[in-house]
């Protein structure tokens, strides 16, 4: 027995401590957030050593927003926390790239014509050469070229369009704000000044309602999500609030806490549906359906 205690507090046995002291090392610490997709901006803190991020770590120190609502935090997801393993991925993308049948046809066409909308004029003039690498879009087959490369080619493209069809042929789809305002603004700026066609997030997303701002000129997400706490009655319909809104998910509970009751449309048993006071497993499809007669119920009987 004494042996045994011995060995378990000995320095020898402890080694393992020194990998996670060295691993847990920083010169600094920052505040900052993910540019991603999920709208959170949660604010975390993030510890540096050689300008490269060790770790980082939920901030707690949220000012509230009113009297009567629960804080903010916890706010931050599994996600958030790998966010650095994606910054240093071997398979990131940090560099432009583009169809090899593409790169070959645009240095052909480039040693003829020094002109870069000449160069791509000869390509689109070409029936065959349109085809050669359009027809292999799909199939991969991605070459790394040079940002100067990239650039020129898609001037060239863009000047080309505007002269032969005009500047609304052209539609550009910019990065949403919540990823990056500047790039957004940039590329939504862009856009503008051309007079091409700026297309939202709601034109290719498939998990978003167009019809919402189509009829409101807004955009779904209208209410902050701290907001929820002030209902007493929330559905939830074709969302997975644990997936899509982890850092706001805690008010859910803390909602149903205070009194609030919920309802999940969903034809699984998802995750969000585990805190729900009634579970309605609809059908893929039957959402108008259900709601338009929620409405007829609301209008005859009640209205």
């Amino acid at each position: 027995m004494k042996k045994w205690t011995l060995e378990k507090t000995s320095s020898s046995e402890r080694k393992w401590e020194e990998f996670y002291r060295n691993r847990h090392q920083h010169d600094r610490r920052v505040r900052t957030t993910h540019g991603v997709n999920c709208t959170g901006s949660c604010s975390w803190e993030v510890f540096v050593k050689d300008g490269i991020v060790t770790w980082e770590l939920q901030a707690t120190d949220y000012p509230q927003l009113e009297e009567g609502l629960p804080p903010y935090e916890p706010r931050g997801c599994q996600r958030g926390i790998s966010y650095s393993w994606y910054l240093y991925s071997p398979i990131r993308v940090k560099y432009p790239y583009a169809r090899g049948a593409l790169i070959d046809l645009w240095r052909e066409a480039k040693s003829l014509h020094s002109d870069p909308v000449k160069a791509w004029q000869k390509i689109m003039d070409d029936p065959k050469a349109r085809k050669r690498y359009q027809s292999v879009r799909g199939k991969g087959g991605f070459r790394r070229i040079s940002w100067e490369e990239s650039q020129e080619i898609i001037a060239a493209s863009m000047i080309y369009t505007t002269k032969k069809y005009g500047p609304d042929r052209i539609a550009g789809f910019s990065p949403i704000p919540a990823m990056s305002q500047i790039s957004y603004a940039a590329g939504s700026r862009f856009m503008s000044l051309m007079g091409g066609v700026i297309m939202s997030f709601y034109d290719w997303y498939c998990d978003l309602p167009p019809a919402s701002p189509e009829t409101w000129g807004e955009q779904t997400d209208v209410h902050e999500s701290a907001d929820w706490f002030n209902s007493r009655f929330i559905a939830v319909v074709g969302s997975n609030l644990n997936m899509t809104r982890t850092p706001d998910t805690h008010f859910v509970s803390e909602v149903r806490h205070a009194g609030g009751k919920l309802t999940v449309f969903s034809p699984d048993f998802s995750q969000v549906a585990k805190f729900a006071d009634y579970w309605i497993p609809v059908h893929a499809g039957q959402d108008t359906a259900f709601w338009m007669a929620v409405n007829h119920v609301i209008l005859t009987e009640f209205y």
